[in-house]
């Protein structure tokens, strides 16, 4: 066989096994596992799998990455890899597709935990949010409690159900219903109900996934799918860009799946945060030089559920250098630096820029920006009621200019 045809074959096999074990594999699963010369998988997997294993088993290191060299080294050779249930589905399928072409694996999967979750509940799994607390924290489930809806969260262990328990409780989500699966498909499967409220239970099996019928009680922290959270849910030192300039400024930054926003000068890193939650695929940078409002906007990201904020703590526009090239960037004060042209020199094809002003100084810079880059320039005013005495007026806020444009 040459070369070339030794890299086009398909020497790994990537193989979802359940804790039926082996009895549960199709026969050609059976038969890639028995040819191979190496094996990798969890101990677990490789106990499940040992009677049918020919050749060296290998347990994941930690981390798990620390394998692929070995696993490339032995390129165009029969080589499996255990996983449990769906590789593609938060598995190892993934991370091995990144560096062997898909030509050169047999995937062979088995019914993933959220399946056999479903399975046995009667639930549409189409029609239910499936998560992750593996490696996560348990507060990236926030976007998702919405009332009456159903989730599914794989656990990081035994101690995870609890959590979420506790976290949902916090949430104003106490009267939720809570299943906690454990070890489905195996000798040792267990199925138990609790409301959140009152979640009690214990001598839980490390291998479990939680299903959530989410209960919203009078004082839940709902996040609506609508750009502009109240003012409220952040924590913030006065520098927040208020609800309403901040859904304006979220429609004009036009968030599409997959992008990076960088936010310069993030402050309570409200518009990031909201850039986040648009989809879960989205990545964020905020850019702010003082440590307590950097704290403080990494502290808002968790609580409403897109810890992924990264942020760095540098100013502007030196900071700017090295960092991932965005897609869109906003920019909610200042400017007159070089900042503006720093980003936009970064910014990708295609991509949008925001920046507002409240400032004379900062508009003349953004007038002079505009007659060289074009878009738009526009003027926001907001008005809101306030007390006058013993009456009533609507009081000004100060107005904002905001630049948008796209870089063609």
């Amino acid at each position: 066989m040459t070369g070339a045809a030794q890299v086009n074959s398909r020497w790994l096999s990537i193989i979802g096994i359940g804790e039926d074990g082996i009895d549960g594999l199709a026969p050609a699963a059976r038969t890639l596992l028995s040819a191979a010369t190496a094996v990798y998988g969890g101990r677990r997997h490789l106990d499940l799998a040992a009677p049918l294993i020919r050749g060296e088993a290998h347990p994941w290191p930690s981390p798990l990455s620390g394998a692929l060299p070995d696993i490339l080294a032995r390129r165009g050779t029969p080589v499996a890899v255990l996983a449990s249930g769906d590789p593609y589905l938060y598995g190892v399928g993934t991370l091995l597709t990144r560096h062997v072409p898909a030509g050169e694996i047999t995937a062979l999967p088995a019914p993933s935990a959220f399946s056999l979750a479903c399975a046995r509940l009667g639930w549409s799994l189409a029609d239910t949010a499936t998560l992750t607390c593996c490696g996560r924290p348990v507060e990236g489930i926030a976007p998702h409690l919405q009332p009456g809806r159903r989730l599914l969260v794989l656990s990081a262990g035994e101690t995870t159900p609890a959590a979420l328990a506790d976290y949902l409780r916090t949430r104003g989500f106490g009267a939720s219903r809570m299943i906690v699966l454990e070890a489905l498909g195996g000798a040792s499967e267990r199925i138990r109900e609790t409301a959140a409220e009152a979640f009690d239970l214990d001598d839980i099996h490390p291998l479990n996934l939680v299903a959530i019928e989410a209960v919203a009680g009078p004082d839940a922290i709902v996040l609506p799918l609508a750009t502009g959270l109240d003012d409220a849910l952040f924590e913030h030192d006065g520098q927040l860009t208020k609800r309403e300039i901040r859904a304006v400024t979220l429609s004009a930054l036009a968030p599409r799946a997959g992008e990076r926003l960088w936010d310069i000068g993030c402050g309570s890193g409200s518009v990031a945060i909201e850039w986040l939650l648009r989809h879960p695929a989205n990545t964020a940078i905020g850019i702010e030089r003082a440590p307590d409002r950097a704290a403080r906007a990494a502290r808002n990201a968790t609580h409403l559920g897109v810890p992924r904020l990264k942020i760095v703590e540098a100013e502007a526009p030196n900071g700017l250098a090295g960092l991932a090239r965005p897609d869109a960037v906003f920019i909610g004060g200042g400017g007159r630096d070089g900042t503006i042209e720093t980003a936009w020199e970064a910014l990708a094809e295609g991509g949008r820029m925001v920046v507002n002003s409240v400032t004379l100084e900062t508009d003349a810079a953004l007038i002079a920006t505009h007659g060289r880059h074009g878009g738009a320039l526009t003027r926001i005013s907001i008005e809101r009621l306030d007390r006058i005495g013993g009456l009533h007026g609507f009081r000004p806020a100060m107005t904002v200019t905001q630049w948008t444009a796209v870089k063609r």
